[in-house]
């Protein structure tokens, strides 16, 4: 999808292109990415999708390409709780940073794609307003594929839209769980919405999610619930007291929104850009993405020595046999595993 929702068009010999093997001209996609052009960055975006090898191959050297261009947009990564109201929030809030003169990319890590072969944000009428305007880009996560291969796609996403001039990149995620943890090891801050009944969410929120939420929101502060909100956030505050969390420079705030009526954006990316700045000076911002930088690293070499270990003719023979022996409980996974590991030796 591009940023008005219609699909892009693929670079020569993308998925979908009927499997032609035209080269891609990547100092030109290059090119088209740092000028800004829609078009180039939906179809550097597929390139970075694609799982065939001479794309993966296409799109790294597309990202060294690029990389000089990066580094420079504010990662914000945003997730809640079921029903906090996500979209409505980044619509809002999208919007509020064009009015400032930003121009926003958000991108989505939806790891149920997987099981529903769906997108989170395959449907353009979450964000209408925001998809319609031309300073904002909209790019759902693909569908099917690991939760690390959906993050790893994310992150070069991400340097693609930051080379295209892309200000704020906000990265939603899914609900509360593991999704979360894999969206803040990419961002520089992370937000977490909260809805303003208190109490039980509290007791459903991981104690890991509080730790690593540089924000809380309380969303949905409107209407009758303007004094319920008032208390959640009065709680999520004393709640926040019981956990050490990232930075010793950084409590991390509780702020009470209405992204229906568009109130509290400002004091939101008040909160962001008091972060970017401390965190800044104190040198941890860009110890944090040299950290990221290092995760990604040994997260990409785990993954490429577990494609090319399964990748080989004797595993692929051997492994069915091993996975049917495990399943009736003939062998153990631990003793399974040993014997195909073997094959290495």
């Amino acid at each position: 999808m591009t940023a008005a929702g219609t699909p892009a068009a693929p670079p020569a010999g993308a998925p979908g292109d009927a499997g032609t093997s035209k080269p891609i001209d990547v100092d030109a996609l290059a090119e088209q990415v740092r000028a800004g052009q829609r078009r180039g960055l939906a179809k550097a975006i597929t390139l970075v999708e694609s799982q065939r090898a001479d794309h993966r191959a296409a799109a790294q050297r597309l990202l060294e390409r690029l990389l000089p261009e990066t580094g420079r947009a504010v990662r914000v990564g945003i997730s809640g709780v079921p029903g906090a109201g996500k979209s409505t929030f980044i619509e809002a809030f999208g919007l509020h940073l064009i009015g400032l003169g930003k121009r926003v990319a958000v991108l989505a890590v939806d790891p149920s794609s997987a099981r529903s072969g769906g997108s989170i944000l395959g449907d353009k009428t979450r964000m209408a307003r925001l998809s319609a305007a031309p300073e904002a880009f909209i790019r759902p996560s693909p569908a099917a594929g690991s939760l690390g291969g959906v993050a790893r796609r994310t992150r070069e996403a991400m340097l693609v839209c930051e080379a295209a001039g892309y200000d704020v990149v906000l990265v939603e995620t899914v609900g509360v769980g593991q999704s979360e943890i894999t969206v803040a090891s990419m961002v520089d801050f992370f937000l977490v919405l909260m809805l303003p009944g208190a109490g039980d969410e509290l007791q459903g929120i991981k104690k890991g999610i509080i730790e690593i939420a540089d924000a809380l929101a309380v969303n949905k502060a409107d209407g009758d619930n303007v004094a319920r909100a008032g208390r959640a956030a009065a709680e999520y505050k004393s709640a926040l007291r019981l956990f050490r969390h990232n930075s010793a420079n950084w409590d991390p705030p509780v702020l009470t929104v209405s992204a229906l009526e568009a109130r509290g954006m400002d004091e939101v990316w008040a909160a962001i850009t008091s972060h970017h700045e401390t965190l800044g000076a104190s040198g941890e911002l860009e110890q944090a993405r040299r950290q990221q930088q290092r995760a990604w690293f040994w997260a990409m070499l785990d993954e490429g020595l577990k494609r090319a270990f399964l990748e080989r003719e004797d595993v692929k023979r051997a492994l069915p046999e091993l996975e049917r022996a495990v399943a009736d409980s003939k062998l153990t996974p631990t003793d399974a595993a040993r014997r195909l590991l073997a094959l290495l030796e």
